[in-house]
């Protein structure tokens, strides 16, 4: 065992027997490399791997503190099954009539971002002038806004030419451009399962048929994958290969890899969703599967909705070797991307206002998985299965014995808004499950939600 994972086993191992409490300010990393004679870079290391696994978070410029305790409920069970060609041969839209705080993944911007992005939109607004107000946008996006995406993720070890991104209005209007550069209708899209509803609702409106892979708890079975990319039984996939919507799984960077590597061998179009990618709770951000294609088959999207704000419908791809045709099916069906969005953005990019901003957020949302999974601890029965993601805003829930049924009409009745198991795959093997929002502040409003939904719970079991 490395040096880094020895000390994070002790640390684990004080803060189960209380010698190290919840709450309580974990030593500086100076102090860690002085006391264990170990290099900054090893401490570095096991608090990365502590932070991680939920052990400890960061408090921005206050250091690092042990994390609630972790909850007693196992995570959700993995389901295992054959993966074969089949048709999406219904609706899976994902709005609900009652819109309330647990249904859809987000969260609000905090005052310091709102008041830094009005400063960028000012600036922004003053450098377009009234000539440009008269023009169409560059189809393919400002070149602003491509070199300022490039310079962000440069830092976080992905280097991106500007010249072959392509900006578009959200992540799923680029997945929607990238499966129309690569596939026709009839062809079948390899997909997670379970799968965001969103891509399954996509995937049936465009007439395409999919081929459900089985989630594993480091990413999905890369082997039934390479089986179907064997026999030419699909022609593309989707995946999101961090946070993943809704289990929470990362794909591990062996995972990743070997995708990339499956993707080329097979000269396969790997469509990677990666809009939870900059949303994980440690401060490191993991490399998307798109680091590792060497001949360009990875199309990665992603976008602002996640990691700031989905009100300004900004997104991206890079579609390695598709990029010609990419670029036509997408000046085709578009006019380009609001010019004044895209501006402001790029100068809240450009500024650090982004980078700082992003920190925040983590640390927001870490601690409220904390508060969420401590509230569902407390209240759920004990059977119940509670994922426990390293990044993203949902939670993943796995209710033995649920009366499906029964639950779905108690949510109608009692009017609350979470996303039911059914809704994430064409099979019939999450009916058992549900998604819910951990993006807000536990509130007396979200509380009285989570009560509800509880008491719900107890009585469809």
């Amino acid at each position: 065992m490395t040096m880094y994972r020895m000390m994070a086993s002790q640390f684990v191992r004080e803060i189960e027997s209380g010698k190290l409490p919840q709450g309580s300010r974990m030593p500086s990393l100076r102090q860690i490399s002085k006391q264990q004679s170990v290099s900054m870079s090893t401490a570095v290391r096991c608090y990365q791997e502590l932070e991680s696994q939920g052990w400890i978070h960061a408090r921005p410029q206050a250091g690092y503190y042990v994390s609630a305790r972790k909850s007693q409920h196992r995570t959700p069970q993995i389901v295992p099954f054959i993966s074969k060609v089949s048709s999406v041969d219904q609706s899976f839209a994902i709005h609900s009539e009652y819109n309330g705080p647990l249904g859809v993944s987000s969260t609000d911007i905090d005052e310091q971002a709102l008041n830094e992005l009005e400063r960028s939109f000012r600036r922004a607004s003053k450098r377009l002038g009234n000539s440009r107000l008269n023009q169409y946008p560059n189809t393919q996006g400002e070149p602003s806004l491509r070199n300022a995406l490039s310079a962000h993720f440069a830092k976080r070890g992905l280097h991106i030419n500007p010249a072959e991104l392509v900006i578009t209005s959200g992540c799923m209007p680029a997945i929607k451009s990238a499966l129309e550069s690569c596939t026709q209708v009839g062809d079948a899209i390899a997909i997670s399962s379970p799968c965001f509803s969103g891509i399954l609702d996509l995937l049936g409106q465009m007439g395409r048929k999919i081929v459900e892979i089985p989630s594993l708890e480091d990413g999905i079975d890369l082997a039934q994958l390479e089986f179907h990319l064997k026999q030419s039984s699909v022609k593309a996939g989707i995946f999101c290969t961090s946070h993943m919507n809704p289990q929470g799984i990362t794909m591990s960077a062996q995972q990743k890899q070997t995708l990339a590597e499956l993707a080329n061998q097979y000269q396969v179009p790997i469509i990677e969703d990666d809009v939870y990618l900059e949303l994980s709770y440690a401060e490191h951000t993991p490399l998307p599967a798109k680091y590792y294609d060497q001949g360009g088959y990875i199309l990665w999207c992603g976008s602002v909705s996640k990691s700031l704000s989905p009100s300004y419908r900004l997104g991206w791809c890079l579609p390695g070797c598709y990029i010609e045709r990419y670029r036509q099916q997408h000046s085709a069906s578009s006019f380009g991307v609001s010019l004044p969005t895209q501006l402001g953005i790029a100068d809240f990019i450009e500024s650090g206002h982004y980078a700082k901003q992003l920190k925040r957020r983590r640390t927001k949302l870490l601690n409220l998985r904390q508060a969420y999974l401590g509230f569902l601890t407390e209240h759920l029965p004990e059977k119940v299965n509670i994922s426990n993601p390293q990044g993203g805003m949902v939670l993943w829930l796995q209710v033995p014995d649920l009366d499906s049924e029964k639950f779905e009409s108690l949510m109608a009745k009692n009017q609350i808004d979470i996303r039911l198991g059914r809704l994430f795959s064409t099979l019939s093997l999450y009916n058992d499950c549900l998604r819910i929002n951990i993006g807000f502040e536990l509130t007396n409003e979200v509380k009285a939600e989570l009560v509800k939904l509880v008491e719900a719970i107890k009585q469809a079991c």
